[in-house]
């Protein structure tokens, strides 16, 4: 009964610390910023698939909305 009592604490710990914000959120927020704006460049609009990979590429999807010129 005491072993669980002690490793709770510890499992919660390294639970959220593996939730914390770090150097991945800043590397996944700029990866996804630069897809979205290659994305408008071509005329589209960056949407996500309901994907969570952790990899921006993976988890959108660039929709072309723009009209192709003639």
């Amino acid at each position: 009964m005491r072993i669980v009592l002690l490793a709770a604490p510890a499992a919660l710990a390294l639970t959220l610390s593996a939730c914390a914000s770090g150097a991945g959120a800043d590397q996944y927020g700029s990866e996804l910023q630069r897809l979205a704006a290659d994305c408008e460049a071509r005329g589209g609009i960056l949407s996500p698939t309901g994907q969570q990979s952790g990899r921006p590429q993976l988890d959108n999807v660039c929709k072309i909305t723009a009209q192709p010129s003639h």
